[in-house]
Protein backbone atom coordinates (compact mmCIF):
# COMPACT_ATOMS: atom_id res chain seq x y z
CA UNK A 1 0.00 0.00 0.00
CA UNK A 2 2.87 2.82 0.50
CA UNK A 3 4.77 1.73 -2.42
CA UNK A 4 1.05 2.33 -4.49
CA UNK A 5 0.98 6.18 -2.24
CA UNK A 6 4.34 7.07 -3.01
CA UNK A 7 4.17 5.87 -7.07
CA UNK A 8 0.64 8.07 -7.12
CA UNK A 9 2.02 10.81 -6.14
CA UNK A 10 4.23 11.23 -9.44
CA UNK A 11 3.97 13.71 -12.17
CA UNK A 12 5.17 14.59 -15.33
CA UNK A 13 4.91 17.62 -16.77
CA UNK A 14 5.82 18.95 -20.48
CA UNK A 15 6.03 22.26 -21.96
CA UNK A 16 8.73 23.65 -24.61
CA UNK A 17 8.31 27.14 -22.37
CA UNK A 18 10.92 26.35 -19.63
CA UNK A 19 9.40 29.52 -17.45
CA UNK A 20 5.95 27.87 -17.66
CA UNK A 21 7.91 24.63 -16.74
CA UNK A 22 9.31 26.12 -14.05
CA UNK A 23 6.41 27.35 -12.29
CA UNK A 24 4.51 24.35 -12.77
CA UNK A 25 7.18 22.43 -11.65
CA UNK A 26 7.63 24.88 -8.09
CA UNK A 27 3.83 24.63 -7.84
CA UNK A 28 3.90 21.31 -7.50
CA UNK A 29 6.35 20.91 -5.40
CA UNK A 30 5.36 23.17 -3.07
CA UNK A 31 2.29 20.34 -2.56
CA UNK A 32 4.87 17.68 -2.09
CA UNK A 33 4.51 16.16 -5.44
CA UNK A 34 7.04 14.40 -7.16
CA UNK A 35 7.53 15.97 -10.56
CA UNK A 36 9.51 15.06 -13.30
CA UNK A 37 9.40 18.42 -15.85
CA UNK A 38 10.95 18.05 -19.57
CA UNK A 39 10.71 20.42 -22.65
CA UNK A 40 11.37 17.72 -25.17
CA UNK A 41 8.41 15.33 -25.72
CA UNK A 42 11.15 12.18 -27.09
CA UNK A 43 12.80 13.01 -23.67
CA UNK A 44 9.86 12.69 -21.53
CA UNK A 45 8.11 9.54 -23.76
CA UNK A 46 11.84 7.94 -22.47
CA UNK A 47 10.50 8.70 -18.76
CA UNK A 48 7.45 7.18 -19.21
CA UNK A 49 9.20 3.71 -20.48
CA UNK A 50 10.82 3.33 -16.60
CA UNK A 51 8.87 5.29 -14.42
CA UNK A 52 5.29 4.77 -13.61
CA UNK A 53 3.01 8.68 -13.28
CA UNK A 54 -0.26 8.61 -11.93
CA UNK A 55 -0.74 12.05 -14.26
CA UNK A 56 0.93 13.29 -16.99
CA UNK A 57 0.38 17.65 -18.08
CA UNK A 58 1.24 18.85 -21.54
CA UNK A 59 0.89 21.87 -23.14
CA UNK A 60 -0.75 21.67 -26.58
CA UNK A 61 1.12 23.65 -29.25
CA UNK A 62 4.79 22.62 -28.98
CA UNK A 63 7.21 22.10 -32.21
CA UNK A 64 8.44 18.19 -31.56
CA UNK A 65 4.68 17.25 -31.44
CA UNK A 66 1.11 18.84 -30.26
CA UNK A 67 -0.24 17.81 -26.56
CA UNK A 68 -2.89 15.55 -28.66
CA UNK A 69 -0.14 13.57 -29.72
CA UNK A 70 2.01 13.51 -26.66
CA UNK A 71 -0.78 12.50 -24.84
CA UNK A 72 -1.84 9.85 -27.16
CA UNK A 73 1.47 8.08 -27.39
CA UNK A 74 0.96 8.17 -23.34
CA UNK A 75 -2.16 6.49 -23.42
CA UNK A 76 -0.61 3.23 -25.45
CA UNK A 77 2.53 3.29 -22.89
CA UNK A 78 0.45 3.94 -19.32
CA UNK A 79 -3.39 3.37 -19.98
CA UNK A 80 -4.01 4.40 -16.27
CA UNK A 81 -2.52 7.54 -15.96
CA UNK A 82 -4.37 10.47 -15.97
CA UNK A 83 -3.81 13.39 -18.49
CA UNK A 84 -4.41 16.59 -18.44
CA UNK A 85 -4.21 19.36 -21.28
CA UNK A 86 -3.27 22.73 -20.73
CA UNK A 87 -4.05 25.11 -24.08
CA UNK A 88 -5.07 28.16 -24.59
CA UNK A 89 -7.29 27.67 -27.38
CA UNK A 90 -10.80 26.10 -26.82
CA UNK A 91 -12.28 24.60 -29.71
CA UNK A 92 -14.83 21.80 -30.74
CA UNK A 93 -11.77 20.19 -32.51
CA UNK A 94 -9.75 20.72 -29.92
CA UNK A 95 -12.73 19.04 -27.54
CA UNK A 96 -13.29 16.45 -30.59
CA UNK A 97 -10.07 15.46 -31.18
CA UNK A 98 -9.20 15.11 -27.51
CA UNK A 99 -11.92 12.63 -26.96
CA UNK A 100 -11.15 10.41 -29.75
CA UNK A 101 -6.94 10.57 -29.55
CA UNK A 102 -6.17 10.79 -26.04
CA UNK A 103 -9.16 10.47 -23.73
CA UNK A 104 -8.05 13.36 -21.73
CA UNK A 105 -9.17 13.59 -18.36
CA UNK A 106 -9.51 17.11 -17.96
CA UNK A 107 -8.49 20.69 -19.57
CA UNK A 108 -6.89 23.68 -18.15
CA UNK A 109 -7.26 27.10 -19.81
CA UNK A 110 -4.03 29.66 -19.71
CA UNK A 111 -3.21 31.61 -17.99
CA UNK A 112 -3.99 28.93 -15.30
CA UNK A 113 -5.12 29.77 -11.82
CA UNK A 114 -2.95 28.09 -9.03
CA UNK A 115 -6.30 26.81 -7.03
CA UNK A 116 -8.15 25.20 -9.96
CA UNK A 117 -4.40 23.28 -11.15
CA UNK A 118 -4.11 21.93 -7.91
CA UNK A 119 -7.54 20.79 -6.96
CA UNK A 120 -7.83 19.52 -10.72
CA UNK A 121 -4.35 17.74 -10.31
CA UNK A 122 -5.84 16.39 -7.05
CA UNK A 123 -8.79 15.14 -8.25
CA UNK A 124 -6.62 13.68 -11.47
CA UNK A 125 -4.49 11.73 -9.00
CA UNK A 126 -7.35 10.00 -7.38
CA UNK A 127 -8.84 8.95 -10.26
CA UNK A 128 -5.79 7.16 -11.21
CA UNK A 129 -6.18 5.52 -7.75
CA UNK A 130 -8.96 4.43 -8.24
CA UNK A 131 -8.49 2.95 -11.37
CA UNK A 132 -5.44 0.97 -10.11
CA UNK A 133 -7.24 -0.27 -7.66
CA UNK A 134 -9.91 -1.66 -9.91
CA UNK A 135 -7.57 -3.39 -11.69
CA UNK A 136 -6.55 -4.60 -8.59
CA UNK A 137 -9.90 -5.69 -7.67
CA UNK A 138 -10.66 -7.19 -10.97
CA UNK A 139 -7.61 -9.91 -11.25
CA UNK A 140 -7.89 -10.64 -7.36
CA UNK A 141 -12.21 -11.66 -8.62
CA UNK A 142 -10.88 -13.81 -11.46
CA UNK A 143 -7.85 -15.52 -9.15
CA UNK A 144 -10.68 -16.45 -6.82
CA UNK A 145 -12.98 -17.79 -9.49
CA UNK A 146 -10.35 -19.83 -10.61
CA UNK A 147 -10.18 -21.24 -6.85
CA UNK A 148 -13.84 -22.04 -6.42
CA UNK A 149 -13.65 -24.16 -9.88
CA UNK A 150 -10.93 -26.33 -8.75
CA UNK A 151 -11.82 -26.20 -4.60
CA UNK A 152 -15.21 -27.63 -3.89
CA UNK A 153 -13.97 -27.84 -0.38
CA UNK A 154 -13.31 -24.40 0.20
CA UNK A 155 -16.54 -23.59 -1.91
CA UNK A 156 -18.48 -21.85 1.25
CA UNK A 157 -15.28 -19.71 2.10
CA UNK A 158 -14.73 -18.48 -1.42
CA UNK A 159 -18.20 -17.39 -2.10
CA UNK A 160 -17.97 -15.06 1.28
CA UNK A 161 -14.41 -13.81 0.13
CA UNK A 162 -16.49 -13.20 -3.43
CA UNK A 163 -19.39 -11.61 -1.68
CA UNK A 164 -16.72 -8.84 -0.04
CA UNK A 165 -15.03 -8.47 -3.42
CA UNK A 166 -18.12 -7.45 -5.21
CA UNK A 167 -19.50 -5.56 -2.30
CA UNK A 168 -16.01 -3.69 -2.97
CA UNK A 169 -16.94 -3.54 -6.28
CA UNK A 170 -19.44 -1.87 -6.12
CA UNK A 171 -18.46 0.52 -3.92
CA UNK A 172 -15.68 1.34 -6.56
CA UNK A 173 -18.89 1.47 -9.23
CA UNK A 174 -20.18 4.60 -6.36
CA UNK A 175 -16.91 6.06 -7.24
CA UNK A 176 -16.68 6.06 -10.95
CA UNK A 177 -20.28 7.76 -10.88
CA UNK A 178 -18.85 10.51 -8.88
CA UNK A 179 -15.94 10.35 -12.18
CA UNK A 180 -19.32 11.13 -14.65
CA UNK A 181 -19.81 14.08 -11.96
CA UNK A 182 -16.56 15.27 -12.95
CA UNK A 183 -16.87 14.84 -16.63
CA UNK A 184 -20.26 17.39 -16.60
CA UNK A 185 -17.97 19.52 -14.43
CA UNK A 186 -14.80 19.22 -17.37
CA UNK A 187 -17.86 20.51 -19.66
CA UNK A 188 -19.16 22.87 -17.79
CA UNK A 189 -15.56 24.53 -17.26
CA UNK A 190 -14.94 24.77 -21.25
CA UNK A 191 -18.42 26.10 -21.73
CA UNK A 192 -17.46 28.48 -18.89
CA UNK A 193 -13.93 29.33 -20.34
CA UNK A 194 -15.24 29.67 -23.96
CA UNK A 195 -17.93 32.88 -22.59
CA UNK A 196 -18.24 33.61 -18.96
CA UNK A 197 -21.95 34.50 -19.62
CA UNK A 198 -23.07 30.96 -21.33
CA UNK A 199 -21.22 29.56 -18.01
CA UNK A 200 -24.06 31.66 -15.59
CA UNK A 201 -26.42 30.80 -17.90
CA UNK A 202 -26.17 27.49 -17.29
CA UNK A 203 -25.96 27.34 -13.61
CA UNK A 204 -29.25 29.13 -13.83
CA UNK A 205 -30.93 26.65 -15.77
CA UNK A 206 -29.32 23.57 -13.71
CA UNK A 207 -30.81 25.39 -10.66
CA UNK A 208 -34.00 25.37 -12.00
CA UNK A 209 -34.08 22.23 -13.59
CA UNK A 210 -32.93 21.18 -10.26
CA UNK A 211 -36.29 21.91 -8.55
CA UNK A 212 -38.23 20.68 -10.98
CA UNK A 213 -36.93 17.28 -11.82
CA UNK A 214 -38.24 17.21 -7.74
CA UNK A 215 -41.52 16.81 -8.95
CA UNK A 216 -43.06 12.82 -8.85
CA UNK A 217 -44.81 13.92 -12.36
CA UNK A 218 -41.25 13.37 -14.14
CA UNK A 219 -39.90 9.40 -14.42
CA UNK A 220 -36.74 8.65 -12.79
CA UNK A 221 -35.14 8.77 -16.03
CA UNK A 222 -37.01 11.86 -17.38
CA UNK A 223 -35.39 13.41 -13.91
CA UNK A 224 -31.78 12.28 -14.95
CA UNK A 225 -31.63 13.35 -18.50
CA UNK A 226 -33.17 16.46 -17.21
CA UNK A 227 -30.37 17.03 -14.97
CA UNK A 228 -27.88 15.98 -17.42
CA UNK A 229 -28.81 18.04 -20.35
CA UNK A 230 -29.18 21.71 -18.11
CA UNK A 231 -25.59 21.35 -17.38
CA UNK A 232 -24.84 20.01 -21.29
CA UNK A 233 -27.11 22.10 -23.01
CA UNK A 234 -24.73 25.14 -23.87
CA UNK A 235 -21.87 22.53 -25.21
CA UNK A 236 -22.48 22.61 -28.69
CA UNK A 237 -22.36 27.11 -28.82
CA UNK A 238 -18.33 26.17 -27.97
CA UNK A 239 -18.19 25.52 -32.13
CA UNK A 240 -19.89 29.23 -33.15
CA UNK A 241 -17.55 32.25 -33.81
CA UNK A 242 -17.11 33.79 -30.44
CA UNK A 243 -18.09 37.37 -31.63
CA UNK A 244 -21.75 35.95 -33.31
CA UNK A 245 -22.46 34.07 -29.78
CA UNK A 246 -21.42 37.26 -28.26
CA UNK A 247 -23.40 39.45 -30.79
CA UNK A 248 -26.52 37.17 -30.20
CA UNK A 249 -26.43 37.61 -26.39
CA UNK A 250 -26.19 41.02 -26.57
CA UNK A 251 -28.82 42.12 -28.67
CA UNK A 252 -30.44 38.73 -30.48
CA UNK A 253 -32.84 40.83 -32.92
CA UNK A 254 -29.44 42.12 -34.65
CA UNK A 255 -28.41 38.89 -36.17
CA UNK A 256 -29.18 38.53 -40.05
CA UNK A 257 -30.39 35.13 -41.81
CA UNK A 258 -27.06 33.69 -42.06
CA UNK A 259 -25.87 34.52 -38.65
CA UNK A 260 -29.43 32.95 -37.17
CA UNK A 261 -28.96 29.94 -39.07
CA UNK A 262 -25.52 29.54 -37.84
CA UNK A 263 -27.17 29.88 -34.68
CA UNK A 264 -29.72 27.43 -34.75
CA UNK A 265 -27.09 24.74 -35.25
CA UNK A 266 -26.05 24.71 -31.50
CA UNK A 267 -28.33 21.57 -30.18
CA UNK A 268 -27.10 19.68 -33.20
CA UNK A 269 -23.49 20.21 -32.21
CA UNK A 270 -24.18 19.79 -28.64
CA UNK A 271 -26.33 16.35 -29.66
CA UNK A 272 -23.34 15.33 -31.57
CA UNK A 273 -20.72 16.02 -28.60
CA UNK A 274 -23.16 14.29 -26.03
CA UNK A 275 -23.37 11.31 -28.36
CA UNK A 276 -20.01 10.22 -27.89
CA UNK A 277 -21.07 8.65 -24.92
CA UNK A 278 -23.54 5.80 -25.20
CA UNK A 279 -25.55 6.13 -21.81
CA UNK A 280 -26.33 9.95 -22.91
CA UNK A 281 -28.01 8.84 -25.98
CA UNK A 282 -31.37 10.51 -24.49
CA UNK A 283 -29.52 13.58 -23.39
CA UNK A 284 -28.56 14.04 -26.77
CA UNK A 285 -32.17 14.15 -27.86
CA UNK A 286 -33.48 16.39 -25.03
CA UNK A 287 -30.10 19.06 -25.93
CA UNK A 288 -30.94 18.73 -29.92
CA UNK A 289 -34.83 19.26 -29.25
CA UNK A 290 -34.96 21.76 -26.44
CA UNK A 291 -35.07 24.88 -28.79
CA UNK A 292 -38.66 23.28 -30.67
CA UNK A 293 -41.71 25.08 -29.81
CA UNK A 294 -45.54 23.76 -28.89
CA UNK A 295 -46.56 25.27 -32.19
CA UNK A 296 -43.63 23.60 -34.35
CA UNK A 297 -42.21 26.84 -35.25
CA UNK A 298 -39.04 25.83 -33.21
CA UNK A 299 -35.41 24.42 -34.71
CA UNK A 300 -34.08 22.46 -35.79
CA UNK A 301 -36.93 19.65 -36.69
CA UNK A 302 -39.83 21.66 -36.33
CA UNK A 303 -41.29 19.41 -34.09
CA UNK A 304 -44.49 20.01 -32.06
CA UNK A 305 -46.75 18.75 -29.00
CA UNK A 306 -46.07 15.55 -27.44
CA UNK A 307 -43.42 14.83 -30.07
CA UNK A 308 -40.96 17.28 -27.82
CA UNK A 309 -38.87 15.00 -25.46
CA UNK A 310 -40.28 15.12 -22.22
CA UNK A 311 -37.34 16.35 -20.41
CA UNK A 312 -36.41 19.05 -23.54
CA UNK A 313 -40.24 20.52 -22.69
CA UNK A 314 -38.79 21.29 -19.28
CA UNK A 315 -35.65 22.30 -20.33
CA UNK A 316 -37.09 24.62 -22.70
CA UNK A 317 -38.82 26.71 -20.26
CA UNK A 318 -35.70 27.16 -17.92
CA UNK A 319 -33.77 28.16 -20.32
CA UNK A 320 -36.49 30.59 -21.94
CA UNK A 321 -36.42 32.15 -18.21
CA UNK A 322 -33.27 32.50 -18.17
CA UNK A 323 -32.00 33.76 -21.36
CA UNK A 324 -35.09 36.69 -20.94
CA UNK A 325 -33.88 39.95 -20.96
CA UNK A 326 -36.52 40.83 -18.87
CA UNK A 327 -36.68 42.05 -15.09
CA UNK A 328 -37.58 38.16 -13.19
CA UNK A 329 -41.41 39.47 -12.99
CA UNK A 330 -41.67 40.17 -16.03
CA UNK A 331 -39.88 37.62 -17.51
CA UNK A 332 -42.31 35.07 -15.56
CA UNK A 333 -45.60 36.74 -17.18
CA UNK A 334 -43.68 36.56 -20.68
CA UNK A 335 -43.09 32.41 -19.69
CA UNK A 336 -47.06 31.98 -19.07
CA UNK A 337 -47.97 34.14 -22.26
CA UNK A 338 -45.67 31.85 -24.42
CA UNK A 339 -47.75 28.48 -22.63
CA UNK A 340 -49.09 26.44 -25.55
CA UNK A 341 -46.92 28.66 -28.61
CA UNK A 342 -43.45 28.40 -27.60
CA UNK A 343 -43.33 25.83 -24.45
CA UNK A 344 -45.80 22.99 -23.61
CA UNK A 345 -48.66 24.23 -20.90
CA UNK A 346 -47.87 21.02 -18.34
CA UNK A 347 -43.87 22.19 -18.65
CA UNK A 348 -44.94 25.57 -18.28
CA UNK A 349 -47.33 24.48 -14.72
CA UNK A 350 -44.44 22.38 -13.51
CA UNK A 351 -42.14 25.66 -13.70
CA UNK A 352 -44.31 28.26 -11.99
CA UNK A 353 -44.99 25.47 -9.25
CA UNK A 354 -41.32 24.95 -9.29
CA UNK A 355 -40.74 28.33 -8.70
CA UNK A 356 -43.19 29.24 -5.92
CA UNK A 357 -41.46 26.86 -4.22
CA UNK A 358 -37.80 28.29 -4.39
CA UNK A 359 -35.77 31.55 -5.24
CA UNK A 360 -35.29 32.12 -8.41
CA UNK A 361 -31.51 32.59 -9.85
CA UNK A 362 -30.70 36.31 -10.39
CA UNK A 363 -30.19 37.38 -13.83
CA UNK A 364 -27.20 38.78 -15.01
CA UNK A 365 -25.68 41.47 -17.25
CA UNK A 366 -22.13 42.26 -18.99
CA UNK A 367 -20.92 45.43 -18.46
CA UNK A 368 -18.10 47.80 -19.32
CA UNK A 369 -15.69 49.42 -16.86
CA UNK A 370 -17.23 52.63 -17.46
CA UNK A 371 -20.79 51.11 -16.94
CA UNK A 372 -19.81 50.30 -13.09
CA UNK A 373 -22.26 52.13 -11.12
CA UNK A 374 -22.15 52.36 -6.63
CA UNK A 375 -25.13 49.66 -5.51
CA UNK A 376 -24.40 47.55 -8.19
CA UNK A 377 -23.40 43.61 -7.24
CA UNK A 378 -20.90 41.66 -8.71
CA UNK A 379 -22.16 38.50 -10.33
CA UNK A 380 -18.49 37.12 -10.53
CA UNK A 381 -15.41 38.05 -9.17
CA UNK A 382 -12.63 40.28 -10.75
CA UNK A 383 -9.34 39.16 -10.87
CA UNK A 384 -6.03 40.71 -12.24
CA UNK A 385 -4.58 39.40 -15.21
CA UNK A 386 -1.91 37.47 -12.99
CA UNK A 387 -4.95 35.51 -11.03
CA UNK A 388 -5.17 37.93 -8.19
CA UNK A 389 -8.84 38.10 -6.74
CA UNK A 390 -9.26 41.87 -6.47
CA UNK A 391 -12.99 42.25 -5.46
CA UNK A 392 -15.23 38.91 -4.89
CA UNK A 393 -18.24 37.57 -6.15
CA UNK A 394 -21.78 39.13 -4.43
CA UNK A 395 -19.66 42.67 -3.39
CA UNK A 396 -21.53 45.69 -3.45
CA UNK A 397 -19.86 48.24 -5.39
CA UNK A 398 -18.78 51.66 -3.81
CA UNK A 399 -17.51 54.40 -5.36
CA UNK A 400 -14.47 53.44 -3.78
CA UNK A 401 -13.61 50.21 -4.55
CA UNK A 402 -14.48 51.25 -8.73
CA UNK A 403 -12.17 53.55 -8.56
CA UNK A 404 -9.55 51.31 -7.30
CA UNK A 405 -10.57 49.05 -9.97
CA UNK A 406 -9.95 51.67 -12.40
CA UNK A 407 -6.69 52.38 -10.62
CA UNK A 408 -5.95 49.14 -10.94
CA UNK A 409 -7.20 48.78 -14.98
CA UNK A 410 -4.87 51.60 -15.52
CA UNK A 411 -1.68 49.99 -14.02
CA UNK A 412 -2.42 46.73 -15.36
CA UNK A 413 -5.30 46.26 -17.67
CA UNK A 414 -7.94 43.75 -16.36
CA UNK A 415 -8.98 41.73 -19.33
CA UNK A 416 -11.84 39.44 -18.09
CA UNK A 417 -15.68 40.02 -19.05
CA UNK A 418 -17.27 42.01 -15.78
CA UNK A 419 -20.77 40.81 -14.60
CA UNK A 420 -23.11 41.66 -12.48
CA UNK A 421 -26.75 40.94 -11.06
CA UNK A 422 -29.52 43.00 -12.64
Amino acid sequence: MRVSETRSREILVLDDDEVVLLAMKETLLRERYKVRAYTSAKEALEALENTQFATIISDHRMPEMTGLEFLDKCKQIQPNASRILITGVLTLNTVIEAVNRGEIFRFLAKPWIREEVLATIDNAVQRYALVEANQRLSADTLELNEKLVSSNAALEEKIRDLEQQSENLSQSNQALEQNFGHSLEICFRLIEAFHPILGEQTKSVVSICREIAKSDLLSKRDKEVLAVSSWLYNLGKIGLPRDLLTKSLNDPQSLDEPEQTLIRHYPVYGQTLAGFVDTLKDVGLAIRAHRERFDGRGYPDKLTRESIPIPARHLAVAVGFVESTLPKDQALEQIIRESGKSYHPEAVRLFMKSSNLTNLPKKIRELTLSELEPGMVLAKGIYSPSGLLLIPEDRRLTQGIISKIMEHDFANPITQRLMVFR
